[in-house]
C-alpha cells in the first residue's frame, strides 16, 4: 500500500510506501528537504501539512510541540502518511545543487588503518559504485541491532566511486563508533545509503575558498580539496585545519606535499594542546585563531566551509564574522544526537 505525498512549492508529487518516513521518500526520490538529526530531535525538517493525515512517529515533544502538531506540523524524517498528503517545505534553490537519489549500497571493508590514536580510516569496495558530491555523507550501518546507522563523510573524492574511504572517530562510550573501532574488521560485507547531505562546494561562485576542519572534519574538507585540484581549478584554496596534538592531525604528509605540487592551494596546520618541548614549529593555537592570523582578521571575497565540533563551528563563525564574512558566504553541516540537538542555535547563524 502506498500514498501520494504532493510538496509545494515546487508541486513535485511522489510515491509514498505503507511505513516509509516522509523524508526518506522525497530524498530516495531526488527531492532534497531540509534535515539533520534525521531521529526527530532537532526539528531541521519541519514542514507544513496542507492537506491529509500523518502519524507523527518519534518526534520528540520538544522538537514538535503540542500545538504546532494541532496547527498541522510535522518532522518529515518521522512523519509517516496515512492518506495521501501535501504538504509545504522550505526548500532552498541551490544552483550548484545535484538532485541524486538516495541509493542502498553494500560492499567489503578491504583495508583498516589507524590515522591516529582516536580516528580509523575504513576503506570500503562497494558492488556498485556510488554517485556524489564532495562534502556529502552516508549512513553507515552497525552491526549490533537492525536499523542502527551512524552518518559518516565521505573523506574520498567523487572519482573514487568504488572504493570510499571513511573517518571515524571514536567517541567515548559510543556503541556505533566502538563498534567500528573494536569489531568491524577487513573483509567484513557491510551495508549503507547514500548521499546525504547539502554540504558541497558552490563553484558556480568562482571565488576563493577556505576549509576550517578539526578533528574527523577533516574527512569533507579532504574529500572537496581533492575534487577541486583534480578538476585543474586554479583559485585559491586555503585549508585551516586543527588538532590537539601532532599525533591527532592525519594526512598532515599527503597535505604538505599537494601544498608543494599546486600553487593555488595553501595548507595551514594548528596544534592546540601540543607541548612546549615538542618539535613542532607550527601554529600553536585553535583552527579560529590560526584562520585569523593567516587572513590577518579579513575575510571578504570567499566562500568558507567548515567541518568539524559544534563548539570549533561556533568560534569560526564569530571570527569569520567578524572579518566580514556573512552568512550567504559560510557552510557548514553539524552531526546531531540526542545530548546536542537540543541545545539552542547560535543567534548569529540562521543556517546552522
Amino acid at each position: 500500500m502506498s500514498y501520494q505525498l504532493t510538496i509545494e512549492p515546487i508541486g513535485a508529487q511522489i510515491e509514498v510506501e505503507d511505513g516509509q518516513t516522509m523524508l526518506d521518500a522525497c530524498l530516495r526520490a531526488g527531492i532534497w528537504l531540509p534535515h539533520a538529526c534525521c531521529h526527530g530531535l532537532c526539528a531541521t525538517c519541519k514542514v507544513n501539512i496542507v492537506e491529509g493525515e500523518v502519524d507523527h512517529g518519534e518526534a520528540s515533544n520538544f522538537a514538535l510541540m503540542d500545538f504546532e502538531r494541532e496547527e498541522g506540523r510535522t518532522l518529515a524524517c518521522c512523519a509517516r502518511l496515512e492518506s495521501d498528503v501535501v504538504i509545504e517545505a522550505d526548500i532552498e534553490e541551490e544552483p550548484d545543487a545535484r538532485s541524486i537519489p538516495v541509493r542502498d549500497f553494500t560492499g567489503t571493508v578491504v583495508r583498516m588503518e589507524d590515522l591516529t590514536p582516536t580516528i580509523k580510516g575504513v576503506f570500503i569496495q562497494l558492488d556498485t559504485p556510488i554517485d556524489f558530491q564532495a562534502g556529502q555523507y552516508i549512513n553507515f550501518s552497525i552491526g549490533l541491532e537492525d536499523g542502527m546507522t551512524r552518518a559518516f563523510s565521505l573523506a574520498n573524492p567523487p572519482s573514487s566511486a568504488s572504493e570510499i574511504e571513511l573517518n571515524v572517530r571514536l567517541v567515548p562510550g559510543g556503541k556505533g563508533t566502538g563498534w567500528v573501532h573494536e569489531t568491524l574488521k577487513v573483509g567484513d560485507r557491510v551495508s549503507l545509503s547514500g548521499p546525504y547531505g547539502r554540504f558541497f562546494v558552490r563553484k558556480s561562485a568562482n571565488v576563493p575558498t577556505i576549509y576550517l576542519a578539526g578533528g574527523s572534519g577533516l574527512s569533507s574538507a579532504r574529500s572537496m580539496i581533492l575534487d577541486l585540484l583534480e578538476e585543474g581549478s586554479i583559485l585559491p584554496i586555503t585549508l585551516v585545519c586543527g588538532a590537539r596534538t601532532r599525533d591527532e592531525l592525519y594526512y598532515h604528509d599527503e597535505l604538505v606535499s599537494l601544498a608543494n605540487q599546486h600553487a593555488n592551494f595553501t595548507y595551514f596546520p594548528a596544534l592546540s594542546s601540543e607541548t612546549g618541548d615538542s618539535p613542532w614549529t607550527g601554529f600553536r593555537g585553535f583552527v579560529h585563531e590560526a584562520a585569523q592570523q593567516h587572513f590577518n582578521g579579513d575575510f571578504r571575497g570567499q566562500k568558507a566551509y567548515l567541518c568539524g565540533p559544534p563548539l570549533m563551528i561556533d568560534a569560526c563563525i564569530n571570527v569569520l564574522m567578524q572579518g566580514r564574512l556573512f552568512e550567504r558566504d559560510i557552510y557548514t553541516e553539524k552531526f546531531f544526537d540526542a545530548a546536542n540537538a537540543q541545545q539552542a542555535r547560535s543567534p548569529l547563524f540562521k543556517r546552522v
